[in-house]
């Protein structure tokens, strides 16, 4: 069953604030094979002209993918996600994101396609810090696939 389309446009709340610390940031960088000292060392990433530890690119998937919870798990939107698949993912950044962050998202569907039984969502987080400033938007695309046709005779 295709998604509905007047969910395109629709807002959820903001998140609850996410401090960003230092250890998620180097675990982090870990994880993805980063060694760049910005990321782990605050003299390092000082030298650089940043207040502190700056985080890779992609750490916000991490806090941005958990906001789309809300629009994933909204009853009313009716998708499947045992059905889903992660289909893109990008990032357009004000400024990088640095240990001591307190950062919220706000989570707006942009899109809502059917292509060949296939729901594919679009959903755009916007990443604020505790002034209110924008830091960063990000852009998750979810595939939700289409239902495996019923077996004859079955």
């Amino acid at each position: 069953m295709a998604l509905d389309q007047s969910f395109v446009g629709r807002s959820y709340p903001p998140t609850d604030p996410y401090e960003v610390g230092r250890e998620k940031i180097r675990e982090f960088a870990v994880a993805v094979g980063d060694a760049n000292p910005a990321y782990a060392d605050p003299e390092a990433a000082k030298a650089l002209g940043h207040p502190d530890v700056l985080a890779p690119p992609t750490f916000v998937f991490a806090i941005t993918f958990k906001a789309a919870g809300k629009v994933i798990e909204d009853p009313q939107l009716g998708l499947d996600y045992s059905r889903v698949v992660h289909g893109d993912q990008k990032f357009t950044y004000t400024r990088p994101v640095y240990a001591g962050d307190r950062l919220t998202v706000t989570s707006t569907i942009e899109a809502i396609k059917s292509m060949a039984g296939n729901d594919i969502l679009d959903i755009r987080g916007e990443v604020h810090d505790a002034a209110g400033e924008h830091v960063v938007t990000a852009w998750t695309k979810l595939v939700a696939r289409a239902a495996e046709p019923a077996a004859e005779g079955a």
